[in-house]
């Protein structure tokens, strides 16, 4: 048996497929990005996916939420700036903060991932029967509960691919 952090222990077999789902939902998330053509990097592509699970944001909230430092933010920023991602604007509270949102090019490459992300996945899950389906819909669910919010986008930890 594994000790998790908890102390409590993870059978060899949970912590395998735990791993191997782990390489899979990844895998798609990696490939996603060659739906794009080389558009974006892969650091870009998080910078573009946390813009747009919070809408306008300071830079500052960006690199927390990202985990990176602020001036490799700045630099990701400057480049989707450029490509026309990214549009930079100012806090109207406060003038000297730095806010970024996307462009509707900015949206259209995440909404194209996304897009690429469902239909690979309804491709997999095809292979199912229908109550296969259903049973690792709801163990998925028990799963994304038990994390609990600290594992999304909006969390005060570094945001997943």
């Amino acid at each position: 048996m594994q000790r998790t952090d908890d102390g409590s222990d993870l059978a060899p077999a949970t912590a395998e497929v735990l791993q191997a789902a782990t390489r899979v939902l990844s895998g798609v998330a990696l490939r996603s990005l060659d739906a794009l053509d080389s558009a974006v990097t892969l650091p870009q592509f998080r910078l573009l996916a946390v813009l747009s699970d919070l809408g306008p944001v300071p830079s500052g909230r960006a690199a927390r939420t990202l985990g990176l430092d602020p001036s490799t933010v700045t630099r990701l920023a400057d480049r989707m700036v450029a490509a026309g991602h990214v549009a930079r604007g100012t806090d109207p509270h406060h003038r000297g903060v730095v806010t970024l949102e996307l462009t509707g090019s900015g949206r259209g490459l995440v909404a194209a991932a996304d897009g690429w992300r469902r239909r690979e996945l309804a491709r997999v899950m095809a292979r199912l029967a229908s109550p296969e389906r259903e049973a690792l819909t709801a163990a998925l669910r028990l799963l994304v509960d038990a994390a609990g919010d600290d594992y999304g986008v909006t969390a005060s930890r570094p945001a997943p691919l």
